[in-house]
């Protein structure tokens, strides 16, 4: 099980990028979380196999059907095991 925290930049805050994130991610069987930061960004950290991880960060970066992706800052690292689902928060 790997991590994966990701700050998503461009029109993601108001267009439903957190809930769109949440439901792929759960989807796809990750755990972990989304929000929103003071300076527009969004931020996720997500657990679960490294495919399906990339996957959300494929799909958040350019399939979000409302949200304009224009740059992620991405780091892995290995898991913390402390999530038990995904959550907006």
């Amino acid at each position: 099980m790997d991590r994966m925290r990701v700050i998503y930049k461009g029109k993601v805050q108001g267009v439903w990028f957190r809930a769109h994130c949440q439901k792929k991610a759960i989807e796809l069987g990750l755990v972990g979380w989304v929000r929103n930061l003071p300076d527009g960004t969004v931020e996720s950290v997500a657990e679960g196999d490294i495919r399906d991880l990339q996957e959300l960060l494929r799909w958040c970066s350019n399939d979000q059907p409302i949200a304009r992706v224009t740059g992620t800052e991405v780091t892995f690292e290995p898991s913390r095991r402390e999530f038990g689902e995904f959550r907006i928060v």
